[in-house]
């Protein structure tokens, strides 16, 4: 299977390298693609040298799949053209995600949703991705009706030139900044733009990301997402209010079972998941599991995961692994 990694070059696309690498994805041909300043360099997978191409030659390749990760202007621009072509693309921008004719998906909610005729796949944002994860399996089982999140989220989910900056404070190093304030010993309260509600653009794809993958409008999310300097991972604090009254140690057996959640809840011995302990890994992590005292049917949370794999690259390749299990490329 011809595979095409487009914005091969960079944090997401090198990951994403990785992991269809670590999961033996059936790749007979890989077709790197970034932007023409990049053609001609060299990505390494599975100790071959692959030289990158541009776009309008990655098309004439005809790839079958095309994992993109190159930001939303250039699917815009390019997703359409490759769909054209016949070649299923499965984005990881937020360019399609909240276009109803398109699929936004996390394999273990909404994959069964997918047909052979969804030529373009949305990939969800990285702190919706891990909390729909967890807040799923319970929303089946006594139904969400509220969830007020607040993240800390990685400078990785930036890019390279966040982690320089953060590198370089630590160091006392003058560098470019990706931010407009330091973030070594700092947290930053605003995670994309400021929209007219006072809201930033990360925290309304959470509010409106959550109800589309869940399949339920009913649900209403309230977000803040936070910058800290970390690189291991996104956390989030999220308090759930149900329909239904739950009983805590049903919760844990739920989340124990659910695909893709991995509990860590010791209290007596400090156990609970943190960004360094989530790095590298797949999964998303659950703990610190408790009621909210204040009203009734209303449970907190800690969840973790790495953003640069189950929050972006692993989420899409496991797309693409239900793809190619079902047949439909």
């Amino acid at each position: 299977m011809k595979v095409a990694v487009v914005g091969a070059t960079g944090l997401v696309g090198t990951k994403m390298l990785q992991i269809l690498e670590e999961r033996n994805f059936p790749v007979t041909e890989l077709i790197p693609v970034a932007s023409e300043r990049s053609v001609g360099k060299e990505v390494s997978f599975k100790g071959k040298q692959y030289k990158v191409v541009g776009m309008r030659d990655a098309i004439n390749m005809k790839p079958a799949v095309a994992l993109f990760s190159a930001g939303g202007s250039t699917s815009q621009e390019w997703a359409p053209e490759f769909a054209a072509a016949g070649i299923t693309v499965i984005d990881n921008s937020s360019a399609w995600r909240m276009d109803p004719t398109k699929k936004l998906v996390v394999p273990e909610i909404n994959a069964d949703a997918l047909t052979a005729e969804d030529k373009i796949i949305a990939n969800p944002n990285c702190s919706t991705i891990q909390m729909v994860v967890a807040l799923n399996p319970l929303h089946l089982r006594y139904k969400i009706k509220r969830v007020v999140v607040s993240t800390y989220q990685s400078v990785t989910g930036t890019g390279v030139k966040a982690v320089n900056q953060l590198m370089n404070e630590r160091k006392g190093i003058q560098g470019e900044m990706a931010y407009k304030y330091p973030i070594d010993l700092n947290v930053i309260p605003q995670i994309d733009v400021f929209l007219d509600n006072g809201y930033t653009k990360e925290e309304m794809k959470m509010v409106k990301e959550t109800t589309k993958i869940m399949r339920d409008d009913s649900i209403r999310v309230t977000a803040t997402t936070v910058r800290i300097p970390v690189m291991g991972g996104h956390s989030e604090s999220v308090n759930i209010e149900f329909e239904e009254e739950y009983d805590l140690n049903e919760v844990k057996s739920i989340l124990a079972a659910a695909p893709g959640v991995i509990v860590v809840d010791d209290l007596p011995n400090q156990q609970y998941p943190m960004p360094m302990d989530a790095h590298e890994k797949d999964e998303v992590f659950v703990g610190r599991l408790r009621r909210d005292e204040t009203q009734p049917k209303t449970l907190n949370m800690w969840i973790v995961s790495d953003n640069l794999r189950k929050g972006a690259a692993t989420n899409a390749v496991q797309i693409a692994e239900y793809l190619v299990g079902k047949g439909l490329i």
